[in-house]
């Protein structure tokens, strides 16, 4: 067992609570809303409320696509010094994609860059296997916020629920198709290449084992 099957072991809890608590929203701090929201909104987010109550009250809520959960600023509300907000995580099934079009749409990213493993300085380039949550880049709204980019093809065991299976966007289905195609092929070659009639099967237990951490078919 090496040091990070180790770490995640130790951590997981032996038991789930009953009861379903969400994380939906995270406040980031800006001095100017206006230039926020004109942004996030240039990434492609989802404005959901732009709520004013006079001068001394304003929020607004966007959301990434495929993320369920959005972020709020503004105004009149608790807050910390515009900027001082680090390590938000957003998550991509295809790092070098996600970068490429966050690019497009103007915000400033960093050259991906990956970790050996967990504490370990940055080296530049993708993982060089693409392992699952080892992939990374970064950029800032104007205030100075810092994102996370990360790339999550293949979930650790018990962080998700095992008896189910979703995709945050049809990107991402398509993506875990193409992984489930890739492997798929390889299959057929070790059984003799032989076409396989219950190709939709084979992936179907393929994308659901892959997204639930577990042993992935042969």
């Amino acid at each position: 067992m090496n040091q990070l099957d180790t770490m995640i072991e130790r951590d997981v809890a032996p038991s789930a609570g009953t009861i379903d608590m969400k994380l939906e929203v995270v406040v980031i701090p800006v001095s100017d809303v206006d230039r926020a929201k004109r942004f996030y909104g240039g990434l492609g987010w989802r404005l959901d409320a732009d709520f004013i109550v006079g001068e001394e009250f304003r929020v607004v809520q966007l959301t990434p696509r495929g993320s369920p959960c959005s972020v709020h600023f503004g105004t009149g509300i608790p807050s910390a010094v515009p900027g001082s907000t680090r390590g938000l995580y957003l998550v991509v099934s295809d790092i070098q994609s996600a970068r490429a079009e966050l690019i497009d749409r103007g915000a400033d990213v960093s050259e991906v860059f990956h970790r050996a493993g967990p504490g370990q300085p940055p080296l530049s380039g993708p993982d060089p296997a693409r392992r699952s949550y080892f992939s990374y880049a970064t950029f800032s709204d104007p205030d100075g916020n810092e994102w996370l980019l990360q790339e999550v093809t293949t979930r650790f065991p018990g962080r998700i629920d095992s008896n189910a299976t979703s995709f945050a966007s049809a990107s991402d289905l398509a993506s875990a198709m193409r992984r489930a195609s890739i492997a798929h092929g390889e299959h057929e070659t070790r059984t003799g290449g032989q076409r396989d009639e219950n190709w939709p099967d084979w992936y179907a237990e393929y994308m659901v084992a892959e997204q639930a951490g577990k042993e992935l078919p042969a």
